[in-house]
Order: C-alpha cells, then sequence, then structure tokens
C-alpha cells in the first residue's frame, strides 16, 4: 500500500464523521443555550414576537404530551440508537448532516430527560426558552430534531440524490 492509498478515508466514513460532527455542534449548541436560559432571571424581548423565557416541558417537542416525560424519555433512548445503526448506511452528505441535527437533537433533550428533575427514570424536564408567543416553546435540540428530519424525508423523496 502506497503511502497516497493510505491517506484516502472512505466516502462512507467521511459521511459518518459528517454525521458526527453534525451531532456534536448540535449538541454542544443545544446543552450551552439551555445552560444560559436556565441562568435567566426575566423574559429577553429579541425582535417581534421573538422572545427568550425559560420553560420547563415533561412532555415531548413544543409541549406535546405533556406529563408523559418517562415514556418519552425511553422512546428517544430508542430513537437514538436507531440513529446511531443508521449511520452505518447513510448514503449522501445530505443524509448525513440530517442525521447529525437529529441525534444532537434527540441526545441534548434526552441528557436534560437523565439530569434535569422530574420523576421517574428519564422524566426530567426538558429546558425550553425560545418562545415566538404564537407556537409552544421550544429549543435548539427540537430546531435540530425537526429541520434534520424534514431534510432526511426530503433527502428519501427527491430525484437524482447525490453524494
Amino acid at each position: 500500500m502506497t503511502a497516497t492509498e493510505e491517506l484516502v478515508v472512505p466516502p462512507v466514513r467521511l459521511r459518518r464523521r459528517l454525521a458526527g460532527a453534525t451531532a456534536v455542534a448540535v449538541l454542544a449548541f443545544d446543552q450551552l443555550t439551555k445552560a444560559w436560559a436556565r441562568s435567566l432571571e426575566e423574559t429577553v424581548e429579541v425582535v417581534g414576537s421573538l422572545q427568550f423565557r425559560l420553560a420547563h416541558n415533561s412532555g415531548a417537542a413544543f409541549s406535546l404530551f405533556e406529563g408523559l416525560g418517562s415514556v418519552i424519555g425511553v422512546l428517544a433512548l430508542a430513537i437514538v440508537a436507531v440513529l446511531v445503526v443508521m449511520l452505518r448506511s447513510v448514503s449522501n452528505r445530505t443524509a448525513a448532516l440530517a442525521v447529525g441535527a437529529v441525534l444532537g437533537g434527540a441526545i441534548g433533550n434526552l441528557l436534560d430527560r437523565a439530569l434535569q428533575p422530574g420523576d421517574g427514570f428519564l422524566g426530567g424536564h426538558v429546558t425550553d426558552f425560545i418562545d415566538l408567543q404564537w407556537w409552544p416553546v421550544f429549543n435548539v435540540a427540537d430546531i435540530g430534531i425537526t429541520v434534520g428530519g424534514a431534510v432526511l424525508v426530503w433527502s428519501s423523496i427527491r430525484p437524482g440524490r447525490a453524494s
């Protein structure tokens, strides 16, 4: 094997690394912004109807299924496992970015369920703080999950997928 051949990284590994880096970036930004939000003593008006306001969510994204934190936590754990398995078959850069965004967001909210106060196994509340006042309060992890999920659907149905 030549030196050049040893430096070549297969495209599958590059896509996995891209997904992993995206997951780490979403997770880090999510956890940093949630830590900041937990330090808020009052609502921060940003622009228009956008404000940052601390909220505790024991349900799913966008405050759905309030009070089912443990059930949602276990489902989130299963989703994270499925996403990790999906990383083995990521077929293009777009899908890699999308899986990474969903994975980072899912882990971010799962960490809250494990580390924040709540009832039972993985029953902690999720820290939400982005308030549009016309939509349920959400966080960066929810954005990663929603946008990543939409991009995954889009990339799986669009014609002529590129690598």
